[in-house]
């Protein structure tokens, strides 16, 4: 008897040191994926995370380092709010808005040289490599006049993001060049 009692025993040890998996797997035996939730308190940090990793990635190309504004973050955030509205990722607002338009709303002082979108669950540092492996995304983010950038998002309850990077230029930049 005490040898089964025994046996049970280490069985039991053995049993506790097993590893359980955590996260979910799907049909195909990869994890799912997480939902990724941002809070209000995440935004400075994501929006400097991203202006750090779009400045490393100029850098790279030989562009100069953008800083982020307040004006264009104000109608990058007006714009992933509106996407999500409407239900698309597209370049253009309800209100039948452009890109221009909403950053000449925003009081921004100098001129709107391109804007980047994005549907998706991913991280900002996913969207931003995604963007990168499409030419005319790139060519936006590495664009050597940019002098600001103005990063937002909205997050629906479900997970779903809807991305804006907007990159511009001070005139007085623009003046020199």
């Amino acid at each position: 008897m005490s040898r089964i009692i025994a046996i049970l025993i280490v069985a039991l040890i053995g049993l506790t040191a097993c590893d359980t998996p955590t996260e979910r797997l799907g049909p195909d035996g990869k994890p799912l994926p997480r939902v990724y939730r941002i809070n209000a308190r995440d935004e400075g940090t994501i929006q400097y995370r991203m202006l750090d990793s779009i400045n490393a990635l100029r850098s790279a190309a030989g562009a100069p380092p953008v800083a982020l504004n307040a004006n264009l973050n104000a109608a990058a955030a007006t714009h992933s709010r509106d996407m999500h509205v409407q239900n698309r990722p597209w370049h253009f607002g309800s209100d039948g808005s452009s890109p221009l338009d909403r950053v000449a709303r925003s009081g921004y002082p100098g001129m709107m040289l391109g804007e980047n979108i994005s549907e998706t669950y991913e991280t900002e540092l996913e969207t931003l490599s995604a963007w990168m492996e499409q030419s005319d995304t790139r060519d936006i983010i590495l664009d050597p006049k940019a002098t600001d950038i103005g990063f937002s998002w909205y997050q629906e309850d479900n997970g779903k993001l809807w991305w804006t990077l907007l990159i511009g230029a001070q005139t007085t930049t623009l003046a020199s060049n």
